[in-house]
């Protein structure tokens, strides 16, 4: 017994592929490419072989489409960096948070990873000059960011490292909780933070004071921002980096002489922030990196 043949269904509507014809001339990728680029440069027309539903021009169309991604990426700034905003206006950061959607879209669609890269863009925005301290601030905000969605991590019980043989401790490395973020600034850039987020009082600062290098860590649930000496700042660096607690150490010496050990570690304990420790069999001659 035979069976009929299907029909065969038409592949595409004539109305598309009229429709989308302008879009032959090039791949997928370059049309992709086209419009991206016309999407967040209004100086650029409509890309070609874009139609509307009738057939006809979209430039109304794409203009709205077009303001709406910009000013849904800028607004993802802004509560993003809502002290950065403060600082310099409204008006001033929409402006420069524009100029950085031009060059840096989103690598994801997880609008909470957007702005990795905005403090190092301002550090490169000419009308930012005149507020030195923004980009630091910037920073200070992403690593809050970053440590607030940061994943768990369950502190150790401090007991545990008195079974360490004393002999054995410059061998030790320390795991530190997942959200542990250092800044470090120039300025007195946990001051101007505090300042101008939600609660902020304004008041004098010393821009011209002391340095300050932040630690920023969430515990449990709420995220901290401490103000950390030079030297402590060197030395968890060094830890991230994997350094045993020697290698982390004659680092910091090396920078900061006056550095106290035993204050460091005791903090980190204090503000929760070891979660793991090993000791290594043998200290790796090779000399870390350097931290600046």
């Amino acid at each position: 017994m035979t069976h009929p043949r299907p029909a065969r269904l038409p592949t595409t509507r004539p109305d598309h592929a009229a429709r989308y014809a302008g879009f032959g001339a090039g791949s997928l990728r370059e049309c992709q490419r086209r419009f991206a680029a016309a999407l967040l440069d209004p100086a650029l027309p409509v890309p070609p072989g874009l139609v509307g539903p009738d057939g006809g021009p979209v430039t109304k169309r794409f203009d709205v489409y077009r303001n709406n991604v910009v000013v849904g990426l800028v607004d993802a700034l802004k509560a993003a960096f809502p002290a950065t905003c403060r600082i310099v206006g409204e008006a001033f950061f929409v402006a420069m948070a524009r100029s950085y959607v031009v060059f840096e879209l989103p690598a994801t669609p997880v609008m909470l990873e957007y702005g990795a890269t905005f403090a190092a863009f301002i550090e490169t925005f000419e009308p930012a000059r005149a507020v030195p301290y923004l980009a630091d601030v910037a920073r200070l905000e992403r690593a809050w960011a970053e440590a607030y969605h940061a994943p768990e991590g369950q502190p150790i019980d401090p007991a545990q490292l008195v079974s360490i043989d004393p002999q054995s401790l410059p061998r030790v490395c320390f795991g530190l909780h997942p959200s542990v973020r250092i800044v470090r600034s120039v300025w007195p850039v946990v001051q101007l933070w505090a300042m101008n987020i939600d609660g902020g009082e304004p008041r004098a600062i010393d821009l011209d004071g002391d340095d300050e290098d932040a630690l920023v860590i969430r515990p449990v649930a709420e995220v901290e921002v401490r103000v950390v000496a030079a030297g402590a700042a060197t030395f968890i660096l060094g830890l991230m980096a994997g350094a045993s607690v020697a290698e982390a150490a004659v680092q910091t010496f090396d920078n900061h002489p006056a550095f106290d050990l035993g204050a460091a570690l005791r903090d980190l304990l204090a503000v929760q922030a070891i979660v793991d420790w090993s000791v290594r069999e043998e200290v790796e001659a090779a000399p870390i990196e350097r931290q600046p």
